[in-house]
């Protein structure tokens, strides 16, 4: 099954101002609540700018010296923000399929927010970092913890090592068989769109009759 995107995102870099239409489509029929979620830094904030349609919601603030104490920075030393409530976007794709996309914080310390974020999502993209790997295993358990059917996406940071295997990738997670596991470019529309149908693609197969 092939998706794409049934309008353009909208252009929010830079200040762009471009007129947006924020009105669901006419054929709109299925709305969908997806978690993005993924360690600090990962580009879950990245992804959904990419792809939404409407003008994104972010809760962005500026890292503190406190919060420094805090949150590992390995790897991600060039972030100077970091989402602290929720980052929210939509696309639309063919069909009558809408996905709004909500992204959650990926520190510990936001653990209380993940229940009431996570109520009625049907499905969760979990980004990860192949140069922190370790770094997702809370995220992946708190997804499994609330039952939700998820697909992996590695953002392709331009320093990660490529001489890991898929076999390999996917073992370091513990993933089961039947979960997807697919590399995306979060900077990106069209890769990050790919990632998102893989987990529409994943969500669709589970609910479908197994005498199809």
């Amino acid at each position: 099954m092939a998706f794409a995107p049934s309008s353009t995102p909208s252009d929010t870099r830079d200040g762009a101002s471009a007129p947006v239409d924020v009105h669901l489509p006419d054929t709109a029929r299925d709305l969908v609540k997806i978690l993005v979620a993924g360690p600090f830094g990962v580009g879950k904030t990245t992804l959904i700018d990419s792809v939404s349609e409407i003008r994104p919601l972010h809760t962005e603030e500026p890292l503190s010296e406190a919060s420094a104490q805090v949150d590992d920075l390995a790897g991600v030393r060039d972030k100077s923000t970091t989402t602290v409530a929720v980052d929210f976007g939509r696309i639309s794709l063919p069909g009558g399929v809408v996905l709004y996309l909500f992204g959650t914080p990926g520190q510990e310390r936001f653990r209380a927010l993940w229940d009431d974020i996570a109520y009625g999502a049907l499905g969760a993209l979990v980004l990860v970092d192949s140069r922190r790997i370790d770094a997702s295993f809370d995220v992946l358990g708190l997804v499994e913890e609330s039952e939700l059917p998820y697909a992996v996406a590695f953002n392709a940071f331009p320093d990660a090592p490529r001489h890991h295997t898929a076999q390999q990738l996917r073992a370091a997670l513990d993933l089961e068989a039947g979960t997807p596991m697919v590399t995306c470019d979060a900077r990106d529309a069209d890769s990050s769109v790919d990632a998102l149908l893989a987990l529409v693609q994943h969500l669709i197969d589970r609910h479908a009759p197994e005498d199809r």
